[in-house]
């Protein structure tokens, strides 16, 4: 029997994203908690963000054409019910206690399904409905809690071995203790937007080639503000999932220019942190890795449009972004690991407490001991638009 297509009503999304929005529970958690998968609430976080200007513009329909909407839309529900009459019609004379055994109903419930209960789904199939809570423990949809560890422990190696492969962290995991073949580590690691650094063959043949740029800042002295942009995105964990950050580094003063964080590796969230910074200040450079979010015709056109030149790391040169990564390890070791935060409103706080922190009262070697704010002439973004 072919799955259908689970079909969620306005109301219903709009009450998801709202939670989302409280940031009590992270999307993984919220994915499971309503049975959707991840994309699936990733993508109605994305509309309602793309469709949020449309709230305070001005409608162009009559009353009328609204009326005439309506009536349409009613007449397109009235002829699904009475498809759907039929079909239940249909799948009543079969008997499913005659063509199906016990094991096969019982995989017909799904908790997916918003227009019946569990229960009436039991009721429906002739099945016990303890029967169908035993099936499975493991959440159906996003990581599970074992995973969301390995998840953890794949970042801490990534950090302090920026070099391993999944196949040296697979075998590092199971001396630990922790049983988990390398194609589970790929997978995991691909979610996490993680590689491994070194150089990879066939360094000229690449997916987007007409899109990746020179790297410009080998033997490159900078010597002065907004001379040159660091741009990266890395994996945060939380108690129950994770988050992405997308920082702006000046690479000069340290300073963290603008962030933001998201449940997914969505490029919006991306372009919107950098048109947001690029509004107030304009550097000379601009650098980041050779990532799908870079790699692409807008990212490329935003800067040109700027006349702002554009630096790419080498494929998986571990010190051509030096300075951005040493950020991320900054603020992994110095706060999130230590603290584990359990939800992504407490993640949200403490990484916008971290990097005021970070630019205003934490000095730097670099700085001569000096904080960014100290060095900058500018203050970031971000508190420009608080």
């Amino acid at each position: 029997m072919s799955k259908k297509r689970t079909h969620y009503s306005a109301e219903f999304k709009a009450k998801v994203i709202s939670e989302l929005f409280r940031g009590e529970k992270s999307l993984n958690e919220l994915a499971g908690a309503y049975q959707i998968a991840p994309a699936t609430l990733s993508k109605w976080h994305k509309q309602f963000q793309d469709n949020l200007p449309l709230l305070f513009g001005k409608t162009d329909q009559s009353k009328d054409e609204k009326i005439a909407q309506l009536e349409q839309e009613l007449q397109v529900s009235q002829q699904k019910i009475g498809q759907l009459t039929i079909e239940r019609d249909w799948l009543e004379k079969k008997n499913l206690t005659k063509s199906l055994d016990r094991t096969a109903r019982t995989a017909l419930v799904s908790a997916e399904n918003k227009e019946l209960t569990m229960t009436r789904q039991s009721e429906l199939c002739h099945v016990n409905r303890s029967s169908v809570y035993r099936q499975k423990k493991e959440p159906l949809y996003g990581e599970s809690d074992y995973n969301l560890s390995l998840m953890r422990r794949i970042d801490e190696l990534h950090l302090e071995n920026p070099s391993w492969g999944s196949r040296r962290i697979a075998v590092t995991l199971r001396r630990e203790g922790m049983a988990a073949n390398r194609k589970r580590i790929q997978r995991l690691m691909q979610k996490m937007d993680l590689c491994a650094l070194y150089p990879g063959p066939n360094l000229s043949r690449r997916l987007h080639a007409e899109y990746r740029h020179p790297y410009l800042l080998r033997n490159l002295k900078i010597d002065h503000e907004d001379h040159v942009w660091g741009i990266d995105i890395s994996y945060l964990p939380l108690k129950t999932g994770f988050m992405y950050l997308f920082v702006i580094i000046d690479w000069y003063t340290r300073q963290i220019v603008d962030y933001e964080l998201s449940y997914s590796l969505e490029k919006t969230f991306v372009f919107r942190c950098l048109k947001r910074a690029l509004s107030r200040r304009k550097p000379e450079i601009i650098n980041s890795d050779q990532g799908s979010h870079f790699t692409n015709p807008d990212y490329i056109k935003l800067l040109e449009d700027r006349d702002i030149k554009i630096s790419m790391d080498g494929k998986r040169q571990a010190l051509d972004n030096i300075i951005t990564e040493r950020f991320f390890r900054s603020i992994k070791y110095e706060d999130l690991y230590i603290n584990e935060y359990g939800s992504p409103a407490e993640l949200i706080r403490a990484v916008d407490r971290y990097i005021r922190f970070y630019n205003s009262n934490r000095p730097h070697q670099s700085l001569a001991y000096k904080t960014p704010n100290e060095v900058s002439r500018q203050m970031p973004s971000y508190d420009l638009a608080a």
